[in-house]
């Protein structure tokens, strides 16, 4: 096999199996990968800010009504955008099945199998007692591979998330948490105006969101986005986001001046940048107790709503009711408990539900507007301070301890990061989005030598015509088992005639090549793609066998056997190769 570009080699890489291990991960992306190979999240970020898609949105109308406007009025756009492009996907029998023997194999002389039980969700993490509670294995069908058999639990590129809607059953794009984390965070910069090193990627064994230092901040979560004022306000929808912060710990974060992770001793992210970041999390990740966010309380733990009953002024008097009924009406109103709108929120209850005196055993809601006014600077992690509260929390049916404590949790979370890490300087990844794509990529380009991290990115790239083939070939022979599969019982002469009868259209633009089961996914690929796919076909069914590929810009032959079949190609591709 013949050498176009050689990789980057790091002080870890000097196993030259190791590097291409790593490298080859860079076009796969597997969970574990990641979780091995920390440098793989940020990497397709960059693949994703090279990539023209995002780009091509700035062409579009709704990305030009809002530029000039405000950082936050632009994310908020682009947060709608994406939910209306993008399906969260969790298929994870996507891009097939391997084996924890496989994989352990791999890995062997870099990780213990034992940091990699806790760490994670493929190798039998559950997390705290929160997720042993939910069931979090069988809540994101992992209950299914209880045996050896694992999912490869692939991220997705912007081209493979978009190609979705090539493959049957769904009418968007689509992508996994990752996919959706990375997707962002490209979109932050590209479209939202957001500085690289104020977007932190923060990765947990089952979950990856970005903390996007904006304004209070915000939280990007699969395809939503969530605010300070959104992540307190009790919802359904924000105790999800919360749930990885809250219950896991942070294996990996990542941003452009590097990344700290769980396993490793050393960390080559910036410290300033580092701590900069964490504190504003800290400070998103805490609120102050007053009305609205007793109310908001309630709203998430509405067991003990029934402590609890709500006073109108009403044509001169007053009227009570019970705060769950209140709270119940929320789900069919655009009118809250907290906030200005409880008064039209309890007009539209029918009358019959309130009562015009006091409801014995039950406190006022209304009472604590004006105990929160008469103490405006309560510290909840003051004893003192929690103990005044728990004073005018007096209700027979809720213990104030337990109360007491569910509200500091509920008011203050505190994210568990890696410590105690050597922090070892990386070079700084500085881009503006003003530079546009073309002048990026340069730049980029010529970082590639100090910077394992971009040197990766352009494996995930895919573009041929500036990496090693090596890697690409890897992945694509050992790690793309769904078109194997799914042709498994078709004779070899018909696999053959099925895989080339597929429509000519790559889902990767310029010299960029799919991987063989995103061929075969999304039912389509350029010659040179379907000659690869072939190819793992060929080699899976006889290893032994060689099978040789010739590119030769618009034309791509495999020949075996004494067979050969000719592709077209627009990939201008040039490469002999004997496999």
């Amino acid at each position: 096999m013949q050498d176009n570009q050689s990789m980057n080699m790091t002080h870890q890489d000097k196993d030259p199996n190791y590097s291409l291990e790593k490298y080859s991960s860079a076009i796969t992306l597997g969970d574990m990968e990641i979780f091995v190979f920390p440098e793989l999240l940020y990497s397709l970020v960059l693949a994703n800010i090279m990539s023209p898609r995002i780009w091509a949105w700035l062409e579009e109308d709704w990305a030009q009504k809002i530029q000039g406007k405000s950082s936050n009025r632009r994310v908020q756009r682009l947060k709608q955008y994406i939910m209306d492009a993008y399906d969260f996907n969790l298929d994870l029998d996507t891009w097939g099945l391997t084996t924890k023997e496989r994989e352990m194999e791999r890995f062997s002389s870099i990780i213990d199998p034992e940091i990699l039980k806790r760490s994670n969700a493929l190798f039998g993490y559950e997390g705290d007692k929160y997720y042993f509670d939910l069931d979090i294995r069988k809540h994101f069908g992992l209950d299914n591979y209880t045996d050896d058999i694992i999912p490869y639990w692939k991220t997705e590129t912007i081209e493979a998330m978009d190609a979705f809607r090539h493959k049957e059953g769904y009418s968007m794009g689509a992508g996994e948490c990752v996919s959706l984390s990375t997707l962002y965070a490209a979109a932050m910069f590209i479209v939202g105006g957001v500085a690289l090193e104020d977007i932190l990627l923060l990765a947990t064994p089952l979950h990856s969101q970005n903390f996007v230092n904006l304004g209070e901040g915000v939280i990007t979560n699969n395809r939503r986005i969530v605010t300070k004022k959104m992540w307190f306000n009790g919802t359904e929808i924000s105790w999800k986001a919360q749930r990885a912060i809250r219950n896991e710990k942070i294996t990996i974060v990542a941003n452009n001046t590097g990344y700290i992770h769980t396993m490793y001793p050393e960390a080559t992210i910036d410290p300033a940048s580092y701590q900069k970041n964490i504190d504003k999390l800290s400070e998103y990740l805490t609120v102050k107790i007053d009305m609205e966010i007793l109310s908001n309380f309630l709203r998430q733990h509405s067991e003990l709503q029934k402590c609890f009953q709500i006073r109108q002024d009403r044509h001169g008097g007053h009227r009570y009711i019970e705060a769950e009924k209140v709270y119940a009406y929320e789900h069919g109103s655009s009118y809250r408990v907290n906030d200005d709108t409880r008064d039209k929120l309890l007009d539209e209850i029918d009358g019959f539900e309130f009562y015009t005196c006091p409801i014995q055993g039950r406190i006022v809601l209304n009472t604590f507007e004006d105990f929160f006014k008469q103490n405006p600077d309560l510290d909840l992690n003051d004893p003192k301070d929690l103990a005044i509260l728990m004073d005018a929390f007096s209700c027979t049916n809720a213990k104030a301890r337990n109360v007491g404590q569910l509200l500091v949790e509920f008011c203050h979370i505190e994210p568990r990061f890696p410590e105690n890490r050597t922090f070892v300087p990386s070079p700084k990844i500085e881009l503006k989005a003003e530079w546009g794509r073309e002048k990026i990529i340069e730049t980029l380009e010529g970082m590639r030598e100090t910077n394992p991290v971009v040197d990766l990115a352009f494996y995930a790239y895919r573009d041929l015509t500036k990496t090693d083939w090596k890697p690409f070939l890897k992945a694509a022979l050992e790690r793309n088992p769904v078109v194997i599969d799914a042709l498994r019982k078709v004779s070899e002469s018909d696999a053959v005639e099925k895989i080339c009868a597929l429509p000519s259209h790559s889902v990767y633009d310029e010299n960029r090549l799919a991987q063989p089961d995103e061929v075969w996914n999304f039912q389509t690929g350029d010659g040179a793609e379907k000659a690869i796919t072939l190819a793992n076909l060929l080699k899976h069914r006889h290893p032994e066998r060689p099978v040789t590929l010739s590119f030769t810009g618009d034309k791509v032959k495999v020949a075996w056997d004494n067979q050969e079949q000719i592709l077209d190609s627009i990939k201008g591709l040039h490469q002999e190769l004997e496999l």
